[in-house]
Parts: structure tokens; C-alpha cells; sequence
């Protein structure tokens, strides 16, 4: 029994050394003068899976960026767009840096390009309301621009321009090849575009956007380049540096856990890259002198002639009732849409609707265009598509008496001049109730040169005349019934009218 034990010893003792000896030469092959990594990296598997990841280098490298030299709020969340205040009238500087790679955009080489500076609105229902919006600022603050260049302090820029019609934006030219700074000032703030102010409103924010263009074949600059902004809030002076300090403040009395979760303030703001703002070209087209004549149609042609057989108000042949007369038909291409809008009096809204066919904007209901265009001009808008026309505040009937001049027959539809003719009567439709309404409409009606009328009266008791006053028209009784005959005046210069 000891004998076998021995022997177990025996076996387990050799086995153990046999099998310290099979491990004893692992890892001298791989000892820390052999071992690398990056040899590893380069087996051929891992850089297959390399080559299959795409590089930033080579992704995307914008050929500008722009600086603008104001601190960050640090109440931002992670991954939420930086946020920076300014100050009403405060000038800040714009770098405009190069960021081009060797070989990149080589065709500015050398020359200059166009850089546009605007200040817009950051929430899309205001994008949508935008030319209503600066209307009201610029009637609130006549004379005031929204946004300015101070010259004086701006380094290396060259030709800067300001569009009376475009208060919100500022353009020049700059070479990429040497320092240049951009000090724009902002003088809108961003409670004045809130509902309605009872004191303590948030503000609503506005982008600064930046874009360049370069010249074409035909030496204008159009052709893009790059765009970039960031989004601000403006206060009134001094306010920016407030708000900066509490949201600092906030922030220190967070705990540490809590501060991970926001941005820290950067001193400077990066304007990220974007889309370029949408320019208004269609606007500018369809504006010029060119374009106009396509307005001149039969159908506009028939609206300037009376229609003596409508009751309808909008066939008087006055120039409002030409516009609202003219209506967009479902098979109205885009070119005619735009038309229509300018017509229309809605040019503004041509770069909103640039792509709508008539089917297109004849489907928005009332609420879609309240939306998009604001109550007052949504309304307007949603009428005219309808051809809701106005209600008359009174209508009248009147027939000129007989015998007539020569040129009855055109005005009475053809009636005749013999004796035995129907009186024909005609509705005239008074959205004022004054008197020069009615000797407007009757001249209208009966093709009477308006300016040669001298009174109206009306023929009382006994035959006598009664001047028609503003007073008279308003009690006259709605859809009231009158002949009516011309007499020359006194002086032989034009007609007096009386209504019978």
C-alpha cells in the first residue's frame, strides 16, 4: 500500500514538471521589445475594417469659418445648439477665417468674395411670418435698421452695401488671403417680437447667418460657397451681461453629477454650418418690368369693361374690383401662381409659395394660411383664392330714362330707343355711403366721364332739385329704384345728374 502511494507521488511530480516545462517558453517570443500594437493593427483584417470607416478629413472641410467674439451661456444641455446674449446696439465682431486645405476652392484664389450677414428669426412660425413681423418693427422704430455694420471698427472689407428694403441684412466683399473682422450691431431685441408684453416674457431667439458666394462667368457673385449661424437672444444694454452672470451663477449651485449634463461657456461662439438662407430670386423676376406684361390678358381686358347684366359688386370696373375679380384656377402652373400672388398684392409671400401650383394653394384651408401668413394677410389670402367679394353697405337700381343718347344701347344691353323698349335697370353696389360713391358708380355703369360730372340731385316734390349729400345716400332704403336723366351744366362744362 506505502508502494503505490510512492508511485502516485512519483507520476504526479513528473507530470507537473513536464507540464511547467511545455509553459515555461510561452510569452518569451512576445516580450516587450517584440510585442507592438500598431504591427497588430496592420494585419490585414484590421485594415479592411479600417479602409471601411470614412475619415472627417475627408468627409467634409469647410472652406470659411466664421468667429463671432461673444461668450457662450453655460445653460446649455449637451447636445443642444449653443446659445449666446447680446447686447441692443453693442458691436461684435465677426471673423472671417480661411479654412481652405491646399487645392481647395482653387478658382477664389486671389480674388474676392461676397459675404451676406443677416439676422433672422431661430422658431419657424415667425420664419413664416417674417415680412409681417419687420413691417410692424420698422413701424414701431421708423428709420431704425435691425441689423448695422460698424464701419469704422470692421477690418478688410470692401464695398459694404445696405438694402433699404432688407433692414434685417448687411452685405460686402472680402479677400479670404487677408485678416478680416466683420462688427455688426443688432437693434432689435428679442421681447419685441413676443405676443404681448406684461414684464418678465422670454425672449425669442434670432440666428445670425453668414453667407458667401463667389462671382460666376458673368462676374455677379451668386454662386454659394458656404453658410453658417448660431443662435442668439438680444437685450436691451447691459441685459446680455445679466442674464450671462445668473446663468453662471445657476450653474455653480448645481451639483457635479448635474454640471455633466450641460456645455461649458466658450468665449467665443463657432457658427456651425447650414443651409443657405433661401434669397428671393423668383421675388426678384417676377418684380421686374419684364415680367409684367404677362398680367395683360383678355381676361383682365374684360374686367376694366362693366358687366351692365351682373349683380355682382365686383363687376363695377374699379381697379380693386379688377384684382379680386381675377381668380387662380386649379391648372395654374407655377409661373402663373406667382403671377397671381403679385397681382394680387401678395408679393410678399412669392418665396414661400415659389413651388405651389394653383391645385396646391387652392387646398390650404383658412387655418393653414392664418398660419403661415399671419391673421390679416391669411385672411385676405384665403378671400381672394375664395373670391369672397365685399358685402355692399346698399345697392341701388337705376335705369337711365328714355329717350336716351346714342349711347343707350350699349349701357342698357341693347334695349333700343323706341318707345315701346322695357326700362332696363341697373344694380350699382355702394361700399360707401357717400355721395361721390354714387356719381362714381353711375359713371362707371354709364360710361359717363366721371370728371364732368358736376352734381347729382334728386327730384323732390313739385320738381324741384335736391342736391344728394352724404347724408341723403344714408337714408336712402336699400335696393331703392331710380330713373334718371343727365342735364348739361349751367356753364356748358360737363353734366348734373337727376335721379328721379
Amino acid at each position: 500500500m506505502a508502494w503505490v502511494l510512492k508511485m502516485d507521488e512519483v507520476i504526479e511530480s513528473g507530470l507537473v514538471h513536464d507540464f511547467d516545462a511545455s509553459l515555461s517558453g510561452i510569452g518569451q517570443e512576445l516580450g516587450a521589445g517584440a510585442y507592438s500594437m500598431s504591427d497588430v493593427l496592420a494585419l490585414p483584417i484590421f485594415k479592411q475594417e479600417d479602409s471601411s470607416l470614412p475619415l472627417d478629413d475627408e468627409t467634409k472641410h469647410p472652406p470659411f469659418q466664421y468667429v463671432m467674439c461673444a461668450a457662450t451661456s453655460p445653460a446649455v444641455k449637451l447636445h443642444d445648439e449653443t446659445l449666446t446674449y447680446l447686447n441692443q446696439g453693442q458691436s461684435y465682431e465677426i471673423r472671417m477665417l480661411d479654412n481652405r486645405k491646399m487645392g481647395d476652392v482653387p478658382e477664389i484664389t486671389g480674388k474676392l468674395v461676397k459675404s451676406i450677414i443677416r439676422v433672422v428669426f431661430h422658431d419657424r412660425r415667425l420664419q413664416y411670418t417674417e415680412h409681417q413681423q419687420l413691417e410692424g418693427w420698422k413701424w414701431n422704430r421708423p428709420g431704425d435698421r435691425l441689423l448695422d455694420l460698424d464701419i469704422p471698427m470692421s477690418v478688410g472689407i470692401i464695398d459694404t452695401r445696405t438694402n433699404p428694403s432688407q433692414l434685417n441684412a448687411v452685405e460686402f466683399l472680402w479677400d479670404p488671403a487677408k485678416r478680416t473682422s466683420a462688427f455688426i450691431q443688432v437693434h432689435c431685441i428679442s421681447t419685441e417680437f413676443t405676443p404681448r408684453k406684461h414684464g418678465g416674457e422670454k425672449g425669442v431667439p434670432f440666428r445670425i447667418q453668414v453667407d458667401t458666394f463667389k462671382q460666376n462667368e458673368n462676374g455677379e457673385y451668386t454662386d454659394h460657397l458656404h453658410s453658417a449661424s448660431c443662435q442668439i437672444k438680444v437685450f436691451k444694454p447691459k441685459g446680455a451681461d445679466r442674464k450671462q452672470k445668473t446663468d453662471r451663477e445657476k450653474m455653480e449651485k448645481r451639483t457635479a453629477h448635474e454640471k455633466e449634463k450641460y456645455q461649458p461657456s466658450y468665449d467665443t461662439t463657432v457658427l456651425t454650418e447650414c443651409s443657405p438662407w433661401p434669397d428671393t430670386p423668383t421675388a426678384y423676376v417676377n418684380n421686374s418690368p419684364s415680367t409684367a406684361p404677362t398680367f395683360t390678358s383678355p381676361q383682365q381686358s374684360a374686367c376694366s369693361v362693366p358687366d351692365s347684366n351682373s349683380s355682382s359688386p365686383n363687376h363695377q370696373g374699379d381697379g380693386v374690383s379688377q384684382a379680386s375679380s381675377e381668380q387662380l384656377q386649379p391648372s395654374a402652373t407655377i409661373q402663373e401662381t406667382q403671377q397671381w400672388l403679385l397681382k394680387n398684392r401678395f408679393s410678399s409671400y412669392t418665396r414661400l409659395f415659389s413651388s405651389f401650383l394653383g391645385a396646391d394653394l387652392l387646398k390650404l384651408t383658412k387655418e393653414d394660411l392664418v398660419q403661415i401668413c399671419g391673421a390679416a394677410d391669411g385672411i385676405r389670402l384665403y378671400n381672394s383664392l375664395k373670391s369672397r367679394s365685399v358685402r355692399p353697405r346698399l345697392t341701388l337700381y337705376v335705369c337711365r330714362e328714355q329717350p336716351a343718347p346714342q349711347g343707350q344701347q350699349q349701357a342698357a344691353g341693347g334695349g333700343g330707343d323706341s318707345g315701346a323698349a322695357p326700362y332696363v335697370y341697373h344694380a350699382i353696389y355702394l361700399e360707401e355711403m357717400v355721395a361721390s360713391e354714387v356719381a362714381r358708380k353711375l359713371a362707371l355703369v354709364f360710361n359717363i366721364p366721371f370728371h364732368q360730372i358736376n352734381q347729382v340731385y334728386r327730384q323732390g316734390p313739385t320738381g324741384i332739385h335736391i342736391l344728394v349729400s352724404d347724408q341723403m345716400v344714408q337714408n336712402f332704403q336699400d335696393e331703392s329704384c331710380f330713373l334718371f336723366s343727365t342735364v348739361k351744366a349751367e356753364n356748358g362744362g360737363g353734366v348734373h345728374i337727376i335721379l328721379k
